[in-house]
C-alpha cells in the first residue's frame, strides 16, 4: 500500500509503470468450497473446538465429489472450528474420504479391483494397515517400533516395502509436511490407494489454512490429492464444487492480492514500460489486450500519455475476455469500455475501446479491427498458458495466436508469465514443481500480509487455491494452468517470427524502487533481455517484449 502512494506521485517515470490494481482471473478454473477444517487444542485428541463464524471468514479449499460415487466427500460446516494452536481437528470427528479399493457388483468374491499391490493378501494387508493407523494417531512414542511388529507379526511383505514405510514413518514422525506432501502425491502416482489413505489421514492433521505457509499451502495441495483420486481424466474437474464470493468480494480480494504480491504488480509495470517506450513518438496507438479483466492495467498507462510532451496520442484498445471474467467484472466488457473512456476523458486523451467477447483461443484476424496508420501493441499478461497447446490439441492455439499476432506487425508484443514448469510434465514432478513454486509464493505473502489478516485466507482461497488444484488435480483440456519457463517461451516467439524487444533502464529502475517497499529476500535479476523476480533463489515471474 505504501509502495502504491509513492508511485502515484512520483510522475510520469512511475506513472506508466505502476499498476494501483489488478485481477487474476478465473480462466476455466474448476469451482472451490468451504473447506472443513477443525481444530483441537494442542496436547489433547478431545479438546474442545471454538468456532469462527462464516459471515467473518468462510475457509475452504476445493472439495471433490465422485462422478461414480466411489468416494464420498466430507462435509462442510456452516461455521470453522478452529483451537488456540491452529492445528487441524482429525477426521475422526467429520466424515473422511473412503478411499478403499473399489468393488464391483458383479465380483461375487468381493475382492478388490483395485489397490495396492504390496502383499498377495490384499484383505490381510488392509487389516494390518487399520493396525497401524490406529498405532500412527494414538498417544504411543514408540510409533515406528510398533508398526514393524504389526506389519511382521502376520503377512509376508517384501523388506523393500518394508523400508518404505519405515521411511515415511520417519518423515510424519520429524513432522516434516512438505516430505509427507511428497510421499502421498507418490502414492497416488503409483495408485497405491491404502497407502495414499494413511497419509491423507495424517496430512489432515498437519495442514491448516491459518498457520506456517507450508500448512496454508498444503491444505490446498491435499484437497487438489484428493479430487484426483475421486475421478479420472477430463470428469476430475466437474467434480469440484465451491461457493463463489459475492462479485464485488471477489475484486476486492484481487485488489489485496496484488497490492501485497509484488510479481503481480512487476509483471504489469514491464509491460507497461515497454509499450510507453515504444509508442513515445507515435501519434495514434493501438493496443490489443489479450485478457483485459477489468482494465485497470491501463489507467496508469493513460494518465501517462496524458502528460506526455508535445500532448498524449489517440488511443484505442481492443480488450478481449471471454464470459469466466465477467463474474469477477460484475458484467460484460462494456463495463470496462465506460471506465476507460470516462478516464481518458478526464484526461483529454483520445479513447476508443473495441470489445471481442471471447476467449483468446477463438480470436481470428477479423475480430481485432486492426487499421492502417495504428501503432499495434499486443499484451500478453499471465494469459497464454492458458492456451492448449500441442500437447492437448492439434490446433495448438498457443502456436496459433503468436503467428496471427505476427502476421499483423505489431512494433511491440509484450509478455508476462509465471516461472513454472507445469504444462507437459507428468503428475508427479508436475506436483514437486508446483510445491516448490507456491512455497514461495506463500512465503512471500507472509511478509506482507498478516497471518491474522481478516481477508487473508480469503485472497489465498478465491485467487490461488483454484489454480493449485487445477493444476494437481486435472487433466487434458480440464487443465487450464499450463506454465512454462520461459525458455520455452521465446522458442515459440522466435519460431513465431518474432525477434526481442529491449527493455529500457527506466523499467528495471523503477520496478527496484517498488521491492524496496516490500522485502529485502525479493529479488530482480535480468537476464538475456528478459527480467525475473523471484522469492530468495526461485524465479516466480518473468517478462519480456519482442517485435
Amino acid at each position: 500500500m505504501q509502495a502504491s502512494k509513492q508511485l502515484r506521485g512520483s510522475g510520469m517515470s512511475s506513472r506508466f509503470l505502476y499498476q494501483p490494481m489488478q485481477e487474476v482471473e478465473a480462466y476455466c478454473k474448476p469451482q472451490s468450497r468451504t473447506l472443513d477444517r477443525q481444530i483441537y487444542s494442542s496436547g489433547s485428541t478431545q479438546g474442545t473446538p471454538f468456532t469462527i463464524p462464516n459471515s467473518h471468514e468462510q475457509y475452504c479449499t476445493l472439495e471433490s465429489s465422485s462422478a461414480n460415487g466411489s468416494y464420498a466427500a466430507y462435509n462442510s460446516p456452516s461455521t470453522v472450528s478452529f483451537s488456540p494452536n491452529g492445528s487441524p481437528l482429525s477426521q475422526q470427528e467429520s466424515q473422511s474420504y473412503s478411499l478403499e479399493p473399489r468393488h464391483s457388483p458383479d465380483n461375487a468374491s468381493g475382492s478388490p479391483l483395485s489397490g495396492s499391490c504390496i502383499t498377495d493378501d490384499a484383505h490381510d494387508f488392509r487389516h494390518k494397515l487399520r493396525e497401524l493407523e490406529t498405532v500412527m494417531f494414538g498417544p504411543d512414542s514408540d510409533i515406528i517400533d510398533s508398526i514393524e511388529n504389526a506389519l511382521e507379526s502376520g503377512t509376508n511383505i517384501e523388506s523393500l516395502e518394508m523400508d518404505s514405510w519405515r521411511q515415511i514413518m520417519d518423515v510424519i514422525c520429524r513432522g516434516d509436511l512438505k516430505q509427507v506432501l511428497i510421499a502421498c502425491a507418490k502414492a497416488v502416482s503409483d495408485n497405491d490407494l491404502l497407502m495414499a489413505q494413511c497419509l491423507m489421514d495424517k496430512l489432515r492433521q498437519m495442514v491448516s489454512v491459518s498457520g506456517e505457509p507450508i500448512q496454508r499451502l498444503g491444505a490446498y495441495m491435499l484437497e487438489g490429492l484428493v479430487a484426483r483420486l475421486a475421478s479420472s481424466g477430463s470428469s476430475i474437474c466437474k467434480g469440484l464444487r465451491c461457493k463463489e464470493p459475492a462479485s464485488a468480494e471477489m475484486l476486492s480480494y484481487m485488489h489485496i492480492l496484488y497490492e501485497v504480491c509484488a510479481y503481480f504488480k512487476f509483471g504489469y509495470m514491464s509491460a507497461n514500460g515497454a509499450i510507453a517506450e515504444a509508442m513515445k513518438d507515435e501519434d495514434r496507438v493501438h493496443i490489443i489486450d489479450f485478457q483485459i479483466g477489468q482494465g485497470s492495467q491501463w489507467i496508469s498507462l493513460i494518465q501517462a500519455f496524458a502528460a506526455r510532451p508535445g500532448g498524449p496520442p489517440h488511443i484505442r484498445i481492443t480488450g478481449i475476455d471471454d464470459s469466466t471474467s465477467a463474474y469477477a467484472r460484475g458484467g460484460g466488457l462494456s463495463i470496462v469500455g465506460k471506465r476507460l473512456s470516462k478516464l481518458a476523458e478526464s484526461f483529454k486523451v483520445p479513447f476508443e475501446f473495441h470489445a471481442a467477447a471471447m476467449s483468446g483461443c477463438e480470436v481470428l484476424i477479423e475480430n481485432l479491427g486492426v487499421r492502417r496508420g495504428e501503432a499495434l501493441a499486443v499484451n500478453f499478461a499471465f494469459v497464454l498458458h492458458h492456451m492448449p497447446d500441442e500437447s492437448v490439441s492439434t490446433q495448438n492455439h498457443r502456436d496459433r495466436v503468436l503467428r496471427l499476432v505476427k502476421s499483423m506487425s505489431p512494433k511491440v508484443v509484450t509478455l508476462v508469465e509465471q516461472e513454472s514448469n507445469t504444462n507437459t510434465a507428468a503428475f508427479f514432478p508436475r506436483f514437486i514443481e508446483t510445491l516448490n513454486y507456491y512455497t514461495a509464493m506463500f512465503e512471500s505473502i507472509d511478509v506482507t500480509l498478516p497471518r491474522d489478516h481478516k481477508e487473508r485466507i480469503n485472497v489465498e482461497q478465491h485467487c490461488l487455491a483454484r489454480d493449485v488444484v487445477n493444476i494437481i488435480a486435472c487433466e487434458g483440456t480440464e487443465r487450464v494452468e499450463r506454465h512454462e519457463l520461459l525458455g520455452k517461451w521465446r522458442s515459440r516467439f522466435t519460431m513465431a517470427g518474432f525477434t526481442p524487444y529491449p527493455l529500457s533502464t527506466l523499467v528495471n529502475s523503477t520496478i527496484k524502487t517498488l521491492l524496496e517497499n516490500y522485502s529485502d529476500r525479493y529479488r530482480l535479476q535480468e537476464r538475456d533481455g528478459a527480467l525475473y523476480l523471484g522469492w530468495m533463489n526461485r524465479d516466480l515471474v518473468a517478462s519480456c517484449a519482442w517485435k
